[in-house]
């Protein structure tokens, strides 16, 4: 009955209403202007990506945006790299064609795709200038392939975008890498300082670094020996604040490091010793000497005896450090106070005692040290003190001996407490003062900053 029927009639006819919708898009591209073609290939890509196609949809759709790779303007490609820049069902072929388009097209993928793996990121790193550098530094998810890529080949600005990603999970080698090749620039180390849980050697690096650019600052406006003099005091105190915190399984590549950097003085070793640190001292003296921390350690709770002796020559301390340095260590061993606070007064005193005792001549520099250590040591107490009574203060509380108001010079009368330590409230025995005649808590703690320098 239907032998003569067209074979179109005998079998349903397949739609193409939806796959002509994409000719026509592709058509449309050839004579509409640029914007339109943004918002046309946004569109399609968002269609893409929410849309129930079917399969043959689907493949010409993915046909159409290829196409729009060749669009002469970066606005029309800028639009599909936004729209597709953090969708997992994007193509991964045409998210890896955008992540090598110019900076501000790449830009979109590199900072979200998750299409791109780290191997694509690798790749990208080598060839992407600084903005797409940048982009890709920010990324919330980055692994360590392209971690490494960026501290090997990063530019400054990526670097910097890359230290401030609180996300990434930077390992000391690739920290250890961005500071080789930025070291000399304060903004990254003041970045890398920034990064929580920093190898604590890196630490002792950048202070190191620090020091050797403001002692360059200071020497323009100070005499040579008195500006290095400065920037070895600030380093040695970094350095020792950095050591008190320093986990013991890191105390040997930190102590390594100083050696390395030429900071491991016997200056630095004799201010942890005074801040009541004893670790370091031993760390160092392992580190040069080559034997292990636990004789060295051993030696050190004997520091008269013959074996210190032998073993501080052996690490290559000059004889005439080695009274202070006994001194030192025989102080500590009675001492109970901790190791974070700076340099320790009492210890500090105990050493110079010892030393003036010997009335040794070959003494004169180490005693120069020592009292220069003094001078720190009662300016940081004077400070703290000065502290504490500007927080008496505001509580109400001025100790009697810093209540400078009339009526407190009478021994016998009693104290009367100040509301507001500007302003005494004098007793009825007052005289005939003005409001400048009681000094102002301010006036003191510059008096004894004064007193203490």
């Amino acid at each position: 009955m239907h032998a003569n029927r067209p074979m179109a009639m005998l079998h349903p006819a397949p739609s193409f209403a939806k796959p002509d919708i994409v000719r026509r898009f592709l058509a449309f591209t050839q004579c509409a202007g640029p914007q339109e073609r943004a918002e046309a290939a946004s569109a399609l890509a968002r269609a893409y990506l929410h849309c129930d196609f079917a399969e043959p949809m689907r493949a010409e759709a993915e046909l159409a945006m290829t196409a729009l790779l060749d669009d002469p303007f970066p606005l029309v490609r800028r639009a599909l790299a936004e729209a597709l820049g953090s969708a997992s069902g994007a193509p991964r072929s045409l998210i890896r064609a955008l992540a090598f388009d110019r900076p501000d097209v790449a830009a979109a993928v590199l900072s979200r795709s998750p299409v791109l793996t780290d191997a694509d990121l690798v790749d990208c790193v080598a060839v992407a200038d600084v903005v797409a550098q940048s982009a890709l530094a920010r990324r919330p998810d980055l692994e360590p392939g392209a971690i490494a890529a960026l501290a090997e080949m990063g530019q400054r600005e990526a670097l910097l975008a890359l230290i401030g990603n609180r996300e990434a999970a930077l390992v000391p080698a690739a920290l250890s890498r961005i500071f080789a090749r930025f070291g000399a620039d304060g903004e990254v180390r003041e970045a890398l300082l920034e990064r929580p849980a920093l190898p604590p050697d890196l630490k002792a690096q950048i202070a190191a670094a620090t020091a050797k650019d403001l002692s360059a600052a200071a020497s323009r406006w100070l005499p040579r020996e008195r500006a290095e003099r400065l920037t070895r005091e600030a380093r040695d105190q970094a350095i020792c604040s950095i050591a008190a915190s320093c986990p013991e399984g890191e105390r040997a590549e930190l102590v390594h490091t100083l050696r390395v950097c030429g900071a491991l003085t016997p200056a630095l070793l004799l201010r942890s010793l005074l801040g009541g640190d004893r670790e370091l001292f031993e760390g160092a003296l392992a580190e040069l000497s080559g034997l292990p921390i636990s004789r060295v350690a051993a030696f050190g709770f004997a520091p008269r005896g013959e074996g210190f002796a032998a073993l501080a020559h052996k690490a290559g301390l000059s004889g005439h450090l080695l009274p202070a340095f006994a001194a030192a260590l025989a102080a500590l061993k009675t001492y109970a106070g901790g190791a974070d606070e700076g340099l320790k007064l009492p210890l500090v005193e105990k050493v110079i005692d010892e030393c003036e005792r010997r009335r040794d001549p070959a003494l004169a520099k180490v005693m120069a040290l020592l009292w220069s250590f003094a001078a720190e040591a009662v300016k940081s107490e004077a400070a703290g003190f000065a502290r504490d009574a500007i927080v008496e203060a505001r509580r109400g509380q001025l100790p009697r001996s810093l209540d400078f108001s009339p009526a407190n010079d009478d021994i016998a009368a009693e104290p009367i407490p100040s509301d507001a330590f500007d302003s005494p409230r004098l007793g009825p025995a007052q005289l005939e003062l003005g409001d400048d005649a009681a000094p102002r808590v301010e006036l003191l703690i510059a008096a004894l900053h004064d007193d203490a320098a």
